[in-house]
């Protein structure tokens, strides 16, 4: 069954936009939830490929760390530390909320786009 990549593109564009925009505090949120999503159907579709396209049952249920590491032994990925860190600020976001860790994110948020974007780029032959 091929990947649908579409959702992910979708998410992909919608955070360039929100990044695009001028700063303020709104904008910045709005990069943060979108930041959000966009990073949960990427690591959710990293696994998929990871679990059907090259068998990588051990990866099922594993941390996310393991998932990374393997992502970028397949390939998928270049480098899992990049990824450590969307993990983190995506778990930072969505447990504690205060200016300074938004401000954070935010950043984190605009480092994640071109990651995604390669991202995208490398499920492309696995996808419809």
């Amino acid at each position: 069954m091929p990947l649908v990549l579409s959702n992910l593109g979708n998410a992909v564009q919608s955070l360039e936009r929100a990044l695009q925009q001028p700063l303020d505090e709104f904008s910045r949120d709005s990069a943060i939830l979108r930041f959000g999503y966009t990073y949960e159907l990427a690591w959710k579709l990293l696994r998929r490929v990871l679990l059907h396209e090259f068998g990588r049952t051990d990866i099922d249920g594993a941390p996310r760390r393991e998932l990374f590491r393997a992502a970028a032994q397949h390939g998928l990925i270049p480098d899992p530390a990049p990824w450590f860190d969307f993990h983190d600020a995506r778990n930072r976001a969505s447990h504690t909320y205060n200016e300074v860790m938004a401000d954070e994110v935010y950043r984190v948020a605009a480092d994640f786009l071109p990651a995604a974007e390669a991202l995208l780029a490398a499920l492309e032959p696995f996808g419809a």
